[in-house]
């Protein structure tokens, strides 16, 4: 048998056959209809793999919990189906990409939710720094007060590093990607279409600016119309995004709520900003601080109230963030917390490598303390707080 030439390039040509193998059977079982996430799931625990799935008889599908003759007759006919070569060709004309779970590409946080998407579609760019997110969510019909906080807020946070998630919606929605974006920060617009059917049409441009500044995401496919089924479904995928939401203005009967419902469920932080005790406009918002939210009246409030992030991230600036509470600190203070570390070291030992006078370090550590970013130990010792 001959020996190629050029093993390494045969060695690339082989995985990214096998890459694009896997997706196009993700893609095959994820455009199945009546297969959702959870279904997914129940048949990649029953079969092992998408491949194994395809290869089951109409009696092993018939026999997993969940799936009845139409489904299994589905699931069947997809096996020779065209329709994932045809929609992946015209994702990639788009300039869209496709990220499926169990890859580098796909959002670590988002990964951990009872039932994640499969496959996410995006148009822009996801980027690891899009871990420290928060969303901002409300009511379509919003007053000025809940337009202008959404911004406001949306701004702070953006400019502290974060990225603002939202759902592209009128009102409350597009109040804070529109914060965002002017502020120059990133925003992940999570929709409840296709990202070929951009709802409402009016935020056409709105969505081309969040896809040059961040992202727009949805599990639907490229030419999925608006149906109402699929916006309380996509929240799951906006709190499962974020490290917190924020409520800025909702009924009782806003969709916001099931937002609030989902980060619940998912252990993320819920925050509400307060309206005038009569404004129906603000009642859900009411009710969920009555019930236990964080109360928000600027940015520092939801700063200082995320939990720490599941694992360290770098942000643009290369500044690596244990917990969010660390972005509203100045040079000095993110010198000095750098030298302190989560076991217990000799306060003298920051004094000695921190490079600047005494004084100057001691102040600081009171400062992170008051933060709660540190706590001073007996025998005078500092270690770091997550």
């Amino acid at each position: 048998m001959t020996k190629s030439l050029f093993p390494e390039a045969d060695r690339v040509g082989t995985e990214t056959a096998d890459s694009e193998a896997r997706l196009l059977a993700a893609l095959r079982l994820h455009l199945v209809d009546g297969v959702g996430p959870r279904t997914q799931q129940t048949l990649l625990d029953q079969f092992g793999t998408v491949e194994g799935v395809f290869q089951a008889s109409r009696e092993e599908l018939l026999a997993t919990e969940g799936i009845g003759p139409r489904l299994a007759a589905a699931i069947i006919a997809a096996r020779h189906s065209r329709e994932p070569q045809q929609e992946l060709q015209r994702c990639r004309e788009r300039g869209l990409k496709l990220l499926v779970r169990g890859t580098a590409e796909y959002p670590v946080s988002l990964a951990e939710i009872h039932d994640p998407p499969s496959i996410l579609y995006c148009r822009g760019e996801y980027r690891p720094q899009d871990q420290l997110a928060v969303a901002i969510v409300g009511s379509r019909r919003c007053t000025m007060y809940g337009r202008q906080v959404a911004e406001k807020l949306a701004g702070g946070l953006a400019r502290a590093g974060l990225t603002v998630v939202s759902g592209l919606a009128r009102g409350i929605d597009g109040a804070a990607h529109r914060g965002a974006l002017d502020a120059g920060g990133r925003t992940l617009a999570v929709m409840g279409t296709g990202l070929g059917e951009i709802y409402p049409p009016e935020h056409a441009g709105l969505a081309d600016e969040i896809a040059r500044q961040g992202a727009l995401l949805t599990e639907n496919k490229l030419l999925q119309p608006p149906l109402p089924g699929l916006f309380p479904q996509r929240n799951r995928i906006i709190s499962g995004l974020v490290l917190g939401v924020v409520v800025v203005e909702a009924a009782r009967n806003s969709g916001a709520l099931h937002t609030v419902r989902h980060a619940t469920e998912q252990g993320r932080d819920v925050f509400a900003v307060p309206g005038r005790i009569d404004s129906l406009a603000s009642a859900g918002c009411h009710d969920i601080l009555r019930d236990g939210a964080t109360l928000v009246r600027d940015v520092d409030d939801v700063l200082q109230a995320l939990g720490p992030l599941m694992a360290p991230v770098v942000t643009s600036t290369d500044q690596t963030i244990l917990t969010p509470r660390e972005l509203v600190l100045d040079d000095q203070e993110r010198r000095v917390l750098n030298l302190v570390t989560i076991d217990p070291i000799p306060v003298d030992d920051v004094l000695r490598t921190a490079g600047i006078e005494v004084s100057r370090v001691l102040s600081t550590l009171t400062v992170l303390e008051m933060r709660h970013l540190v706590r001073r130990l007996p025998g005078g010792q500092v270690c770091r707080v997550l």
